[in-house]
This record gives C-alpha cells, structure tokens and sequence, in this order.
C-alpha cells in the first residue's frame, strides 16, 4: 500500500486528471481546500472512481455540532482519510468520531487525523503570534496525546515529531508528514521541511508530496522513487 500521499496542489480540473493519467496504478492523493471549494464533492468523486485513494484535507475547526455534521456528510463520500484541527479541543474531535461512524458507508468510515502545528508555523510564530508558549515540538506532542484520547487514528505532524509521537502515543497511532522536499528542491513556505529519506528513518507512517511530484519532468517515475525510499527498497 502506498505509504506516499500526492498533494493535488492544482488550480484547474484538467490539470489534475491530466496528472493522474500519467499513473497506470491508484496511488493515495491528497486532496485540499483549493481543488475543493473550486470543483465541489464531485471531483472527489471522480477520482474516487479512478481507483485512487483519498486524505480529503479540508481542517475542520468549529464548534463540536458543528464538525460532527460536517463529519457526517464528508464520510459519505466515502473517502479515506478526514482531517480536523487539534486545537480545537477534545469535545470537537470526540463529536467529529461520532459523526463519522454515523455516516460510515458499508460500515466503513474514513481514518481521522488532527493537524497538531502547521509546518509553516515557525518557533518564533507560534510563541509570539499565536502567544502558545514552549517549544513547538512539546506542543505537537500534548496535541498528539489530546488526539489519542478522544478517540482519533493519528496526526498531521512534521518529521521532526513523528518518532517522539509513537513513542507517547504508540507505533499504531498514524503520523502523516507534510512538508516533504527532495534534497535539490525549494522550501517555499515550509518552515519545518525533511527529505523522504530522513521521513523514512524517523518512522513516518505516510508522507505528503506536492510539488517534487507534480512539478517532475516525469511525476511517474519521481513518485515510485519516492515510494521505494518508503519502503525500504
């Protein structure tokens, strides 16, 4: 199963089946707020019947009835993975769980992950923007362990905090890593940035991967050189 998620980072519908055509195998994409809000559910839809799997990376962060309503609604797309933010407190992802099972298709309901700290969220941000005190990497861990407890599969985190995240949560507890850049490519607005290699030695679970695919000479052979450092290969 892939292990790396391709950040469908497009701003026009053609661009994006245009891309996926280039695949001869389902791969995991990662679907977010731009393509969404531009093209609706029915675009999740549409690659859905591709065969591809979905992380559909829309952050809900609202009040606990809310989120469980979204929740409910977006697991009948029968997408595989949601996310919401973890800020948002415990009651909000617990009611975000129970929205979920109640609109699970076939019994099944999509993964549920909650963004601990953007990876574009500097140290210096965070303590002085955002007036959250300590260090980044505590916060994404209380973030991680808040998660656990209400009932979620695991978080957004960078590389930097995925191996202290199993160690406080457990090897079972999802860690999905953006920020992931070959050693030759550009941070743009990554802060918090690593290589699939280091990805790999921190014990990521799942990368994300956005412009070192999709802006490749070759997307096809880019991403399988990437799923081979995932898999040991």
């Amino acid at each position: 199963m892939s292990r790396t998620m391709v950040a469908l980072d497009f701003s026009k519908k053609e661009d994006v089946m245009n891309f996926l055509d280039k695949f001869d195998k389902p791969i995991y994409v990662k679907v977010g707020m731009e393509l969404t809000y531009a093209f609706g559910f029915e675009m999740i839809r549409e690659i859905k019947a591709r065969g591809h799997k979905i992380f559909l990376d829309l952050k809900l962060h609202d009040i606990p009835n809310t989120v469980k309503n979204g929740m409910k609604n977006l697991a009948k797309l029968d997408v595989d993975v949601v996310n919401l933010h973890a800020a948002g407190g415990s009651a909000m992802m617990k009611a975000a769980m129970e929205g979920l099972n109640e609109g699970a298709v076939n019994g099944k309901r999509p993964l549920c992950i909650a963004v601990t700290q953007l990876t574009s969220t500097s140290q210096e941000a965070m303590n002085e923007e955002l007036l959250i005190p300590g260090d980044v990497k505590d916060v994404v861990i209380s973030y991680a362990k808040l998660a656990k407890e209400s009932g979620l599969d695991g978080v957004v985190c960078s590389v930097h905090e995925a191996r202290a995240i199993h160690e406080a949560c457990g090897a079972d507890f999802l860690t999905v890593t953006p920020g992931i850049r070959l050693s030759s490519d550009s941070k743009d607005d990554q802060k918090r940035v690593a290589t699939p290699q280091f990805a790999k030695e921190e014990g990521c679970d799942y990368i994300v991967v956005g412009r070192s695919i999709t802006k490749s000479e070759d997307p096809y052979k880019t991403y399988n050189e990437i799923e081979a450092i995932m898999e040991g290969k």
